[in-house]
């Protein structure tokens, strides 16, 4: 039986892949060439916290031991058998309690923020050679021969920047924020404390949790114009674009203090270097939007205080409502666009 022409299989054209699968392999690709930074470099910085503090913690009781030796401790006239963490803390009254509790939120506060200190360089540097590094190396003319375009590129480095990168820094702090409540947890149980009452129950390991993902879309917004300027300088610049980061901002300051430019618009060059220059490379340090925003800081005798104050979640979304955070985001936004032409345009690096 001969086959008719209908019953020959034809091929049927491949589907259109969508864009926002594009996107997500492009993400997925920023983040498998760039896995040290993105993740391990925080998780290390955790880790390497954990171990400060283990260490202190055990010279701490070496040293509380030696000191008591085979009398007593004696703490405000409270007389403590050896290490007795139990015997100690039962007389505290509600306002040591409340003290403590802020002390524990403070500790817990410092020794996770070790990740986000570790953020500020990845994303910088990451930006600053994204788009330098792919001309260099000329893996920009196999990128180019895919179906992508400059813009999907661009901007799934951005978000990378932006989102991917803060959000592994927020899990690796979380990670250690646990780690040292625990190793804090063993240390009350071994010597007579309870964990519970002593750190789970006064502390605000919550608050803090809930603070740390607040500030991750408020970083976004905030390092933008330094994501921008970086990725800007990174397709312009033909070689060594750290320097041209660094110096125009720098040279820029420089020049405007020298004339006193900013007294034509009755404001001091200070502003300049601190919403022009500071905005420009010095974005991606975690908690700059702090020091634009005032107050956060002020009165010494109650600064403990304040500070566990800025770690609420509703303190943190306060910095959404200043114009400086919007300002710069749109600075920033015009300044991806032409790093977006230029890569279109831009010939391979010398």
């Amino acid at each position: 039986m001969n086959a008719t022409d209908h019953d020959v299989a034809v091929p049927r054209a491949a589907a259109p892949v969508h864009p926002t699968h594009k996107f997500k392999l492009l993400l997925q690709r920023e983040y498998w060439e760039h896995k040290g930074g993105f993740l391990w470099a925080p998780l290390i910085a955790g880790g390497i916290s954990l171990l400060l503090t283990g260490m202190m913690i055990v010279f701490g009781l070496v040293a509380a031991r030696r000191a008591a030796g085979s009398g007593d401790l004696q703490f405000d006239g409270i007389t403590v058998n050896g290490l007795d963490i139990g015997q100690l803390t039962s007389r505290m009254d509600a306002a040591d309690m409340a003290e403590l509790a802020r002390g524990i939120d403070l500790t817990l506060f410092l020794s996770s923020s070790w990740p986000f200190l570790v953020l500020a360089f990845v994303v910088f540097f990451y930006c600053l050679g994204a788009l330098y590094d792919e001309r260099k190396d000329r893996s920009v003319l196999f990128w180019k021969s895919l179906p992508v375009s400059d813009a999907q590129t661009v901007l799934s480095k951005v978000a990378s920047a932006i989102v991917v990168a803060p959000v592994l820094a927020v899990v690796a702090s979380l990670v250690t924020m646990l780690g040292f409540m625990l190793m804090l947890s063993v240390v009350v149980l071994v010597h007579g404390g309870n964990p519970w009452t002593l750190l789970w129950g006064p502390a605000s390991p919550l608050n803090i949790i809930g603070g740390t993902l607040a500030w991750i879309p408020v970083y976004a917004l905030w390092s933008l114009p330094t994501v921008g300027w970086l990725l800007l300088c990174s397709a312009w610049s033909r070689s060594k674009p750290f320097l041209w980061a660094i110096m125009v901002p720098l040279f820029a300051g420089i020049f405007v203090s020298w004339f006193d430019l900013m007294e034509m618009f009755h404001l001091d060059s200070s502003w300049f270097w601190s919403n022009v220059v500071g905005r420009l490379l010095l974005g991606t340090v975690p908690g700059m939007d702090l020091l634009h925003r005032g107050g956060a800081f002020d009165n010494g005798s109650e600064g403990l205080e304040q500070v566990l104050q800025t770690l609420s979640p509703a303190s943190q979304l306060t910095s959404l409502a200043m114009p400086q955070l919007w300002i710069g985001a749109v600075a920033g936004a015009v300044m991806i666009y032409v790093a977006i032409q230029l890569r279109r345009r831009r010939e391979l690096a010398d």
